[in-house]
C-alpha cells in the first residue's frame, strides 16, 4: 500500500529539482565570463539539485515515510540556498554590480519558484497543505503569474522578425496579465468567493488558456529544436516552460477532479 505522502513529496521533488537544476544552467549562462564565483556557485547548484533529483528518482513509492520526510528537511535546505543565491543575484543586477544577460525579472521569476518549492516541501512535513479552495485560488495565483512571465521572455527572446510567434507571446502576456487580475480580485474576495460555481468556472477558464500556450510552448520548443525559427532561446529553456505549462495543466485538471467530489457553498 503506498503512502500519500510519500507518493505527493516524490512527485513535488522529482518535478522541483530537476526545474532548480536548470535554472543553475540558465543564471549561469547569462553571467559574464568574468563572473568566475557566481559561475562556480551556479555550477554548484547545478550539481546539488542533480544529485536530489537522482535520489528522488531511485526511491519507489514504499519506502519508510521517515526517510522520505527527512529528505525533504534536506531537499529543503538546499532550497533554501538557491532560493538565496538568486535573491543576491538580482541585489547585483539592479544596483548594476554585475552585468551579463540575466533579466531581472527572470531572476526574482526563478526565485519565486524556489520559494513555492520550499514552501511546499515545508507544508507536507508539517501536514498542513491548503484546503482545496485556498489551494485552487493560492496555486493559480502563483503558476498564472509564471505563465505571464513566461510569455514576455519568450517574446523577448524571439528574434524581431520573428513577427507572427512575437504577436502571439504578446498576446499571451496580456492574456495571463489579466487572468492573474482576475485571479487577486478572487483571492481579496475569500472567504466569500469560494463557492463551487465560481471556483469551477476560475478553474475552467484557466484551463482553456493554459492548453492554449502550453500547445504554443510545445510548437515554438518543436521549431527552436528543429532550427526552423530564429531566437536566442536555448532548446532546453524551450523545453524547460514546456513541462511548467504541463505541470499546472496537470494541476487544474486535478482541481476539476476534486471541485466534482467536495460539497461547496
Amino acid at each position: 500500500m503506498t503512502d500519500v505522502f510519500v507518493d505527493r513529496s516524490l512527485e513535488e521533488i522529482r518535478f522541483w529539482s530537476r526545474i532548480m537544476k536548470e535554472h543553475s544552467l540558465f543564471l549561469k549562462l547569462g553571467f559574464n565570463c568574468e563572473d568566475t564565483k557566481l559561475i562556480e556557485e551556479a555550477n554548484r547548484f547545478y550539481s546539488i539539485f542533480e544529485e536530489i533529483e537522482s535520489q528522488a528518482l531511485a526511491f519507489s513509492s514504499d519506502v519508510d515515510p521517515q526517510r522520505i520526510y527527512d529528505f525533504n528537511q534536506i531537499v529543503h535546505n538546499a532550497v533554501s540556498y538557491i532560493w538565496a543565491f538568486k535573491r543576491k543575484v538580482l541585489g547585483l543586477i539592479i544596483r548594476c554590480k554585475i552585468g551579463g544577460n540575466n533579466f531581472p525579472l527572470l531572476v526574482d521569476h526563478v526565485s519565486r519558484e524556489a520559494a513555492y518549492f520550499r514552501n511546499r516541501l515545508e507544508q507536507l512535513n508539517t501536514g498542513n497543505l491548503d484546503p482545496l479552495p485556498d489551494a485552487v485560488i493560492n496555486e493559480n495565483v502563483f503558476f498564472l503569474r509564471i505563465m505571464a512571465d513566461h510569455a514576455k521572455f519568450i517574446n523577448h527572446l524571439l528574434d524581431p522578425s520573428e513577427r507572427k510567434l512575437v504577436d502571439q507571446a504578446r498576446e499571451f502576456s496580456h492574456d495571463f496579465d489579466q487572468l492573474l487580475f482576475q485571479a487577486q480580485d478572487l483571492d481579496s474576495m475569500r472567504p466569500q468567493s469560494q463557492t463551487k460555481p465560481l471556483l469551477n468556472q476560475f478553474v475552467d477558464q484557466n484551463r482553456v488558456s493554459v492548453r492554449q500556450l502550453r500547445d504554443f510552448k510545445k510548437t515554438a520548443r518543436d521549431l527552436i529544436e528543429e532550427c526552423k525559427i530564429k531566437s536566442i532561446i536555448p532548446p532546453l529553456l524551450a523545453d524547460h516552460v514546456f513541462r511548467e505549462a504541463s505541470h499546472f495543466l496537470e494541476i487544474l485538471d486535478a482541481f476539476e477532479v476534486s471541485l466534482t467530489h467536495v460539497k461547496l457553498l
